[in-house]
């Protein structure tokens, strides 16, 4: 054991400092909030949208607020070096050992990336939160879709709290990139993606090299492995219609018929669990319809969006065309990061595009790329005043506006959304 604890201790804060990166502080605080609880926290979110580097804020937070390095022990199953941790009784045997080699008094934090890659690894991490003789707290994370499809609860008997991990929010690109918060970088923002990685990378054509290995890693690992997929290249054409497709109201049903229209033989069952297997590696989510007289979820028609615009933008390309779907995207994107459930609003005959919720309080969005022509201004505007109440409403443009308030409805430029959001 001694030879695995020194070839991990390179991973580790017990005598070195570990690169932390940009730190997600949102993230942070509310990791904090749990602190020393005996739930168990879980990161789940696509790959590479920084859950181990927020792990390791985490970790560098503790430390530099007095708890000792040596109670902290970071354990990440992408490593080989970790590969002497593969079955839950290994992960239970390392953790004794080491307590009883360091000697270290009070709490112990165990931080595991990619924890589904333990063989029942369940079993030891309930196991451990709900002993009471042991005094431990857990932060894992986790990007198959095991971990990601809903099957938590029973997993881990509700004993959990989850944090969705998602791609850097404007005001957070903006900081990383030393931007200040205007209708240029937004347009750059837009036009690239928000995963951290993307900031490192030289040019362009690394970029998409970047962005197609991702996606072939998740579609390939995440669904293919994991559900046994009998054709892949379907599933990666129902990616690609959804990439192609963000922000459109259809059905499974307008997949399958697109399908069969190029000579495709697929089904309902078939598209509706491919749908879903995309969904639960958070690399598109669902966005329901919304009766916003009868406060009800609508079936049928739904809409999907990307949970990064790289996808598009570096796989597929921007043009004039997109850009409006590019910022429904964002605005979406940008509403899921500030804790919001997101809907399509549904009123007769009228859509609103979009009714976010928390705490039993609503805020009601149309989204327009500009609002030059009258028509487009008038539709917005009228969109929201047919609903009758007194929940705040706004239209998000890339204008330049000299006015922000019409009718009681604000006008907020993209690049403002966040402090809007947040007022």
């Amino acid at each position: 054991m001694i030879n695995y604890l020194e070839k991990i201790e390179k991973y580790n804060f017990w005598n070195t400092s570990i690169k932390t990166g940009f730190v997600r502080q949102n993230y942070l605080n509310q990791l904090l909030l749990f602190q020393n609880s005996r739930l168990i926290k879980v990161l789940v979110g696509q790959r590479r949208v920084g859950k181990s580097f927020i792990l390791r804020q985490y970790i560098e937070h503790l430390i530099d607020n007095g708890i000792p390095a040596q109670n902290t022990i970071y354990i990440n199953k992408e490593y080989i070096d970790f590969d002497f941790i593969a079955h839950q009784q290994d992960l239970k045997e390392f953790l004794n050992f080491y307590r009883n080699h360091t000697k270290i008094e009070g709490r112990l934090y165990v931080f595991i990336d990619e924890v589904q890659q333990i063989v029942d690894w369940e079993r030891i991490v309930n196991s451990l939160s709900q002993d009471f003789t042991e005094d431990i707290d857990l932060i894992i994370t986790g990007s198959n879709s095991e971990l990601l499809s809903g099957e938590l609860a029973s997993l881990l008997s509700g004993r959990y709290i989850q944090f969705k991990i998602l791609p850097f929010k404007f005001d957070e690109y903006c900081t990383y990139q030393k931007k200040d918060k205007n209708r240029k970088n937004y347009m750059h923002f837009l036009t690239q993606g928000a995963l951290p990685e993307l900031f490192h990378l030289p040019n362009e054509e690394s970029k998409i090299h970047y962005i197609s290995s991702l996606k072939d890693t998740i579609i390939l690992r995440d669904i293919v492995q994991r559900f046994s997929i009998k054709d892949a290249a379907l599933l990666l054409d129902i990616f690609n219609y959804i990439v192609n497709n963000a922000g459109n109201l259809f059905s499974v049903n307008n997949i399958v018929n697109f399908f069969e229209s190029k000579k495709r033989k697929t089904n309902y069952e078939t598209v509706a669990n491919y749908l879903n297997y995309l969904t639960y590696t958070f690399v598109i989510h669902r966005c329901e319809r919304f009766d916003v007289k009868g406060k009800d979820i609508l079936g049928g028609n739904v809409k999907y969006y990307l949970n990064d615009l790289s996808f598009r933008n570096y796989l597929f390309g921007t043009n004039s065309l997109s850009y409006g779907n590019l910022l429904e995207n964002s605005v979406y994107l940008e509403l899921m990061k500030a804790d919001y459930q997101v809907n399509v609003g549904v009123l007769r005959n009228k859509e609103i595009d979009f009714v976010a919720s928390k705490n039993n309080s609503f805020k009601f969005l149309q989204v327009a790329f500009n609002l030059e022509a009258q028509t487009t201004f008038d539709r917005e505007l009228n969109n929201l005043l047919s609903l009758k109440n007194s929940y705040p409403k706004a239209i998000i443009t890339m204008d330049e506006l000299p006015y922000s308030e019409k009718e009681g409805v604000e006008i907020i430029p993209a690049w403002e959304l966040e402090s809007y959001l947040h007022d």
